[in-house]
């Protein structure tokens, strides 16, 4: 499975969809974790699976969303509900809760990514106001067998490399 995750665009739709562009057929599925501050139905969300932040006005993004991808539960949500900037505590009950093997969320607008009993919590960063790095950025998630791969890309689409890293499920 091979997943890009953005978030915290905040109106940015050719960075959306130049990562649309430029992964589309190559990957399997497109994640907005909110603040995009694009309505729904904007051309720049086709093809996301997306929630809404606290900067998206648009009600019919939810809050949490859940999908399936090859085998793998991914729950996505933005993260304010949940006190993200302080703690993944409430995420990871959530994660539980929902038995979800990855959560994607954004928020602080700050990347990471780590693992908590055996859950994968990744925060792409911002692709347009990063925060804690100069670097734009959104990540490519890629399973095989029992690894999984996060890579971070620039909005040029240079990876970053001392940021990669890979878990074991």
């Amino acid at each position: 499975m091979k997943l890009i995750v953005v978030s915290d665009s905040h109106g940015s739709a050719g960075e959306i969809r130049d990562i649309y562009d430029t992964y589309k057929g190559r990957v399997d599925g497109f994640v907005h974790c909110g603040d995009s501050e694009l309505r729904a139905s904007d051309p720049a969300m086709e093809g996301y699976l997306a929630v809404r932040g606290n900067c998206d006005m648009d009600p019919s993004y939810p809050e949490v969303q859940t999908e399936e991808f090859d085998g793998a539960k991914i729950l996505v949500t933005h993260g304010h509900l949940y006190n993200v900037k302080m703690t993944l505590m409430n995420l990871n009950y959530l994660a539980k809760e929902n038995n979800a093997d990855m959560v994607f969320f954004g928020h602080s607008h700050q990347l990471g990514a780590e693992q908590i009993e055996n859950v994968l919590f990744v925060n792409p960063g911002s692709i347009l106001l990063p925060r804690g790095r100069k670097e734009r950025t959104y990540s490519l998630i890629e399973t095989e067998g029992k690894s999984i791969s996060v890579k971070f890309y620039d909005h040029n689409h240079k990876e970053i490399i001392d940021l990669s890293r890979t878990f074991f499920v």
